[in-house]
């Protein structure tokens, strides 16, 4: 049965209901007597009543129809406001009626209520986090209203905001913490009291409540250079304090005692370090005024030295006129002082080319201790296998010197083409102070030939007066010695090379070069 068919059922019941009643009450009324006109009024009241009843019903239902009404338009309302203030879009269910439509309504709307309760609890929560970073990271807050109800996207986006930042925060703690442990480690090593806001903030703040901006981040590594510089420069102090206090030392014949007492500070570089050496270099430096000649001799025989390091002719020695001075003053002593400053400064800058023709030296000496020996007669009694390795020896020189005459060469060249003066070694250019020792070399060979043919022309003397002794022909020809009838081409041959062609085959000297 139909929802309709059944009300027209239900009402034709409450009609025959009120029939019923009526012709009851109407059989009462009979049975007690009571007069027809006061029957009808009776049966008046009675409609009278049941129409006030159903009047009173149907009022009833009208008012909760209008409050239906009022309340689902309140509810619309409510819920379109806080649809836009949600960024959803808004809906309405057709078709239904308007108690279901009401209860639809209010339900969606506490949904949507507890949706906007909730965005705005996160929000604020995000807010306050942001706001502490903010605090922390020196930034600019997120730009987010604190009024307005955010969407899902802005609430996800300003999580990952946040989540930045904190990652942010702990790469900029970790870079402060590394960088506080440097600056306490310089300022303990340089005794320094923190003077600055950022030095105090650094050694007194809590790690936590220190402002870790881009600023302040930058002020700790300028900090740290700054700090850096001034260890380097006290350990470049204390380092040349202590190579002054050495030197000291030495020339004032310092007890070794007395220096190892001292030992501490020549080690560490701190403030307190410092202070000692330069108390020590004063102390020195007096009784250094007190000993002049002592350490003037001392610092004489250094430049002696030096000298000899740098290969000065007697001509660039002599013209340092106090050297040979015997009135020792504080004047004189300061020259020296000045002096071997200059060498030593001198030696620095060209140290390269100084070590090149000491080894060019040390291979000359070698060579020609070599070439002796292969002119001793005695070196064929050697039973040891020294012969082998002294000609193996002069082999491996007679092809190093001249690679490295010529290494040198080039490199003298391009230093005089840099400087605009020429590199001398004894007062002498090199190639001409070579050319030199190879004349010198070749007038000692020329010598020692002539001893030998004076020694054998007495000896053939002395066999024509005494008698002669037969003895038998030993004579070996020199291992490298060219056999007469080898020819070789002069043109392109080194310094050493042509020697040695003049050595085997003696012509008259001339220009090497």
């Amino acid at each position: 049965m139909s929802i309709v068919r059944y009300c027209e059922v239900l009402a034709a019941e409450a009609v025959t209901c009120l029939n019923k009643a009526l012709y009851h009450l109407k059989e009462i009324w009979e049975e007690i007597g009571i007069p027809e006109d006061q029957r009808l009024q009776r049966t008046n009241v009675v409609k009278n009543h049941v129409k006030g009843l159903l009047d009173m019903m149907i009022q009833e239902e009208e008012s909760m129809r209008k409050r239906l009404i009022t309340s689902i338009q309140a509810c619309r309302a409510e819920m379109e406001t806080l649809c836009l203030e949600l960024q959803l879009p808004t809906f309405e269910e057709k078709g239904i009626s308007m108690l279901q439509q009401e209860k639809n309504m209010r339900t969606e709307v506490e949904v949507l209520t507890k949706e906007k309760a909730n965005r705005m609890q996160q929000l604020k929560i995000l807010l306050e986090q942001d706001q502490d970073l903010c605090d922390i990271l020196c930034s600019m807050p997120y730009g987010i209203a604190a009024d307005s109800v955010p969407s899902v996207e802005q609430l996800e986006s300003f999580q990952q905001h946040i989540q930045n930042q904190n990652e942010e925060k702990a790469r900029r703690h970790a870079e402060f913490k590394a960088l506080k442990k440097q600056i306490i480690l310089y300022m303990e090593e340089l005794d320094h009291i923190p003077e600055t806001s950022i030095e105090k903030d650094v050694l007194c703040e809590d790690e936590d409540s220190f402002c870790l901006s881009r600023e302040n981040i930058t002020s700790l590594k300028l900090l740290i250079c700054q700090l850096e510089e001034r260890k380097a420069e006290n350990e470049a102090t204390c380092e040349n304090h202590r190579e002054k206090i050495q030197q000291l030392w030495d020339r004032l014949q310092v007890p070794q005692e007395e220096r190892e007492a001292f030992n501490e500070h020549m080690v560490s570089s701190k403030k307190r370090n410092l202070e000692a050496l330069r108390s020590e270099v004063q102390r020195l430096e007096e009784l250094k005024l007190l000993n002049i000649h002592n350490v003037t001799d001392a610092i004489r025989s250094e430049i002696a030295v030096l000298w000899e390091k740098c290969f000065f002719s007697t001509e660039q020695r002599q013209a340092f006129t106090p050297y040979f001075s015997e009135d020792f003053t504080e004047e004189l002593l300061s020259q020296h002082d000045a002096e071997i400053q200059r060498m030593k400064q001198h030696y620095e800058d060209h140290k390269e080319l100084f070590d090149g023709v000491h080894q060019w030296e040390e291979n000359w000496r070698h060579f020609q201790e070599l070439e002796k020996k292969a002119t001793d007669p005695t070196r064929f009694t050697n039973r040891g296998g020294n012969l082998l390795k002294e000609e193996k020896q002069r082999s491996e020189l007679q092809k190093h010197l001249p690679k490295l005459e010529k290494k040198l060469k080039s490199e003298i060249e391009a230093w005089e083409g840099e400087h605009g003066r020429e590199f001398l070694v004894n007062g002498q250019k090199f190639l001409q102070y070579v050319e030199e020792q190879w004349e010198l070399y070749q007038i000692e060979k020329e010598r020692e030939k002539q001893e030998r043919h004076l020694k054998k022309s007495k000896q053939t003397e002395e066999d024509m007066l005494y008698g002669t002794i037969i003895r038998t022909p030993t004579k070996r020809r020199f291992l490298g010695t060219p056999t007469p009838n080898k020819s070789r081409k002069v043109s392109n041959l080194s310094l050493f090379e042509r020697v040695v062609l003049r050595r085997t085959h003696p012509a008259p000297a001339c220009p090497l070069f």
